[in-house]
């Protein structure tokens, strides 16, 4: 069984509040729009930060944002430094996170079974 490392989960919460608060004050690529952190998963060693996010728009807008935010990566590390007050800042990894498009659309499929079935005559055994 894997070991559970509480500070890597406490830096990980900590970087996901601090990278909402940097996407949405010093961020300006339009690329980036809407974002949203749906979690973060640091290394035991805080040397590696893989930042999943989201966009509600298309999955293509994800992608782009994908991409901005590996661009920006370096900017947004040296503004984690002084509000995490760590000695080594986690590399950032973007991850764009396809879950809740999946979940979006798995909904929908339930909700269209739903309506046909109720659609269809009960059977009386």
């Amino acid at each position: 069984m894997a070991k559970d490392y509480p500070r890597s989960r406490r830096v990980a919460e900590q970087i996901q509040r601090e990278m909402a608060d940097i996407l949405r004050k010093e961020i300006h690529d339009p690329r980036v729009g809407m974002v949203t952190i749906t979690e973060v998963v640091v290394t035991h060693d805080l040397e590696h930060a893989k930042i999943y996010f989201t966009v509600f728009e298309s999955e293509a807008r994800g992608l782009e944002a994908a991409k901005a935010l590996g661009h920006a990566a370096g900017f947004i590390r040296s503004q984690l430094g002084p509000r995490m007050r760590l000695r080594i800042v986690p590399q950032l990894t973007f991850v764009y996170d396809t879950s809740v498009a999946r979940g979006a659309e798995l909904s929908r499929i339930i909700d269209e079974a739903v309506a046909a079935d109720s659609s269809r005559p009960a059977d009386d055994e």
